[in-house]
């Protein structure tokens, strides 16, 4: 049996986690040894040309998730800005679980007094479909006066911790993705089977590639992971838990507290996020829009 140390591995940045290349129009300011900075020099809603949409996404690949602060923007820029990296992403089941949502390419995340938070467990977004999302733009439009600040971690580095006889174990596994115990909580029995057809199991590599950097990253969630192919479930439900904890380590991650009219901007291919519940029973209003992906690979493509 592998057992992890005591304390995680210390969190190194090397050549291959940063590009060679300055930025000249973006002040970069990070938040964690390898995941998270905010960004100055740019206006959300403003045009953005070739030259500043490069230094943006050459960021978000060395610091994964970007925030951008006092972005006085709308809706229709927040759109605007999100589709430079691809397609809008329609969420399929947020109909079913809040059915008062407006835009079908917007989620409104709303909490109060009378709903409370329930987004408080590690997670990369929508990995139960066959081709799960680039990447998720958030924008602050009512924030608690205290608490209901969000995490990222870093699923390269949190693989990367890992001792190198677990990276051998896990480097060719596949695990099975399923939303019927999320999403599929609130739904009617009928709209469930109908669903269930729809969007069946996906198998996913426990360690995705990323497509641009080359990375390998941690691609197990506990929402939506429930086991890995061709292994035991007692086996599987020991690995999984020793996976799920590594993304819990702090030294893998950052956090960041919202100001109304932030920004957050987080490739999906590399991170994990949390949103912490614990504003109750204050209110606080997110409005997300989640960019389409492509379809993960591991180790041997």
């Amino acid at each position: 049996m592998i057992q992890l140390d005591l304390g995680p591995r210390p969190v190194v940045r090397t050549p291959r986690d940063f590009p060679l290349v300055p930025y000249e129009r973006l002040t970069i300011t990070p938040l964690g040894t390898t995941i998270g900075a905010e960004i100055e020099g740019v206006h959300l809603g403003d045009e953005i040309d070739a030259e500043m949409q490069a230094e943006i996404h050459q960021a978000l690949l060395e610091w994964k998730v970007l925030f951008f602060r006092d972005q006085d923007i709308t809706q229709e820029q927040h759109r605007r800005f999100a589709t430079r990296w691809g397609a809008a992403e329609q969420h399929p089941f947020y109909r079913f679980v809040h059915p008062d949502q407006a835009a079908e390419d917007v989620v409104t995340l709303a909490k109060d007094a009378l709903k409370g938070g329930s987004e408080n467990e590690w997670h990369t977004d929508i990995t139960w479909h066959a081709q799960p999302s680039f990447g998720a733009v958030l924008r602050a439009v009512e924030v608690p006066s205290i608490g209901g600040d969000t995490l990222w971690a870093d699923a390269g580095a949190a693989y990367d911790g890992l001792p190198q006889a677990v990276r051998d174990l896990i480097d060719p596994l596949s695990a099975v993705h399923d939303w019927r115990h999320s999403f599929g909580a609130a739904m009617p029995p009928e709209a469930l089977a109908q669903l269930s057809t729809v969007f069946p199991l996906v198998e996913h590599p426990v360690v995705r590639v990323h497509p641009e950097t080359g990375r390998r990253t941690l691609f197990v969630n506990p929402i939506f992971t429930t086991h890995i192919v061709g292994v035991d479930q007692a086996e599987s439900d020991r690995l999984l838990a020793l996976l799920f904890r590594q993304i819990t380590r702090p030294e893998y991650q950052c956090r960041f507290r919202w100001t109304t009219g932030s920004v957050a901007f987080w490739d999906n291919r590399a991170t994990q996020h949390y949103a912490s519940s614990d504003y109750f029973p204050e209110r606080r209003v997110m409005e997300r829009i989640s960019i389409a992906g492509d379809t993960p690979f591991g180790i041997a493509g």
